[in-house]
């Protein structure tokens, strides 16, 4: 990271008092926000005393103080480098149940209870299935009539897509999975968000893929770094972004398509496409990427529909889905058959269920934000423009430690380090609004009280390591 691009994300945190204090406290929080991420080389201490417009000492003064407290790292002949303290634990947020007297409220999942029609639509997909049962079962791309209806959906949004440009998988993880054991060995460049989903860490890292972080604020998506080497794939969530809720703009969808190299292949995962809120209709994010990389969906009934089905789907090239489908014949085969006929029946239906579940989520989405300005008013959430989710600034807490108090008060929620490649963004946490509306202003509540328990502040644990299970 140059003296120039680390000015510019140092100076608007760089306070007008004492002017070491003031780098100390810029840096500190860029590395702990993951503006600077941990690993960065950063430039001399002559050469950022002349970009920041401070005397070689001043600089000196706030590395040495950053070094002592494990936010650095300088190695003889080659540099210093940004680093997190190492504070870890293994501490997971669901290994211990809570010690309040009634069930924990769950805000670890974002995923909505199956509609009502899902009992109708299964039963009919039952009464199908005889006509099923004298074949294998077995279609690594899966089942014709499933992929048509997905083919069509493609279609009418603009997106002309034919069945063999389709493949059938066991939700949008695994689909995610298979294209990491397709397109990229161990050791290739793979992109992604930072922060974004845990199981999109997880697998890339399962697969021992180098990865290369796409930036995510409240600014939008910075691809710079990502583009500096080449990456076999990449991973994007441009609608309703888990977790920040933001959804991309066409403009925004084009800058960040067209900075991958023609060697790419680009997973745009449209798993909350359903649930725009705020922002304004965009175009299938693949017909904004025709210059640059091979860009490929991502979709699943998870979100939409119920995550209990375990279907989803991978909408790219032909010669792409075929591979796809050889790699998946080496590891299960197939989807299940009646997963798949209700998946069906669900699509066909949709006019029927959508509706009434996004506006369901609507007004869930304002009982959370209106909850966090009563009880957590030095907390601030930006509306999510789309998603299950609110992405919540702790104003300076710490959403690991507030993670470990919150089980004491019948409360689960994942911190904001479980969201990052380094273990960055502690003062964030995510908290979906799926539950009941009781529910929901209920567990905010519990939040609130156990933020205040956390006073005085007891040592804090680092949640880089946190592998706590969420969806």
């Amino acid at each position: 990271m140059d003296g120039s691009r680390l000015r510019d994300v140092l100076a608007p945190g760089i306070a007008a008092g004492p002017r070491a204090g003031g780098l100390v406290a810029a840096l500190r929080s860029a590395i702990v926000e993951g503006r600077v991420l941990p690993g960065y080389r950063l430039p001399a201490e002559r050469s950022l005393a002349v970009s920041l417009g401070l005397s070689r000492s001043t600089v000196t003064a706030a590395y040495d103080q950053l070094r002592g407290e494990g936010y650095l790292i300088s190695r003889r002949g080659s540099g210093t480098f940004a680093a997190l303290p190492d504070t870890t634990s293994g501490w997971r947020p669901d290994d211990a149940p809570a010690d309040a007297a009634s069930a924990p409220l769950d805000l670890t999942i974002a995923a909505m209870p199956a509609p009502p029609l899902l009992a109708e639509v299964a039963a009919a997909a039952a009464a199908a299935l005889p006509a099923y049962l004298a074949g294998s079962g077995l279609a690594p791309a899966g089942l014709a009539e499933l992929r048509e209806v997905v083919a069509r959906r493609y279609s009418e949004r603009g997106w002309p897509t034919s069945a063999n440009e389709v493949l059938i998988t066991s939700g949008a993880l695994h689909a995610w999975d298979l294209l990491l054991r397709t397109v990229a060995r161990p050791g290739a460049v793979v992109a992604m968000e930072q922060p974004t989903y845990p199981g999109v860490i997880d697998a890339a890292l399962a697969h021992r893929a180098r990865i290369r972080p796409v930036v995510v604020d409240a600014a939008g998506w910075h691809p710079g770094e990502a583009a500096d080497r080449p990456a076999v794939l990449a991973h994007l969530t441009f609608d309703g972004h888990n977790p920040t809720g933001q959804w991309a703009p066409d403009a925004e969808r084009e800058r960040v398509l067209a900075s991958f190299d023609s060697s790419t292949v680009v997973a745009v995962d449209e798993s909350l496409l359903d649930f725009r809120h705020d922002a304004p209709v965009t175009s299938p994010a693949a017909l904004l990427g025709r210059a640059g990389a091979t860009v490929v969906a991502i979709g699943t009934m998870s979100k939409s529909f119920w995550a209990g089905l375990r279907v989803g789907w991978i909408r790219g090239p032909a010669p792409l889905i075929h591979a796809v489908a050889a790699t998946r014949a080496g590891q299960d085969l197939s989807a299940p058959v009646l997963e798949q006929l209700i998946a069906a029946g669900l699509i066909g239906r949709r006019s029927e269920v959508l509706p009434a579940r996004r506006a369901t989520v609507a007004g869930r989405r304002q009982v959370l934000l209106d909850a966090l300005a009563v009880h957590c008013p030095a907390w601030h959430a930006d509306p999510p423009a789309g998603g299950l989710a609110a992405w919540v600034d702790l104003g300076g807490g710490s959403s690991s430690r507030l993670a470990d108090e919150a089980r004491h008060h019948g409360v689960r929620v994942t911190p904001g380090p479980r969201f990052t490649v380094h273990g960055t963004h502690d003062r964030w946490v995510r908290i979906p609004f799926v539950l009941p509306p009781q529910q929901l202003e209920d567990a905010i509540r519990r939040l609130a009280a156990a933020a205040v328990d956390l006073q005085p502040a007891r040592p804090r644990r680092h949640a880089a390591a946190d592998k706590a299970w969420t969806a």
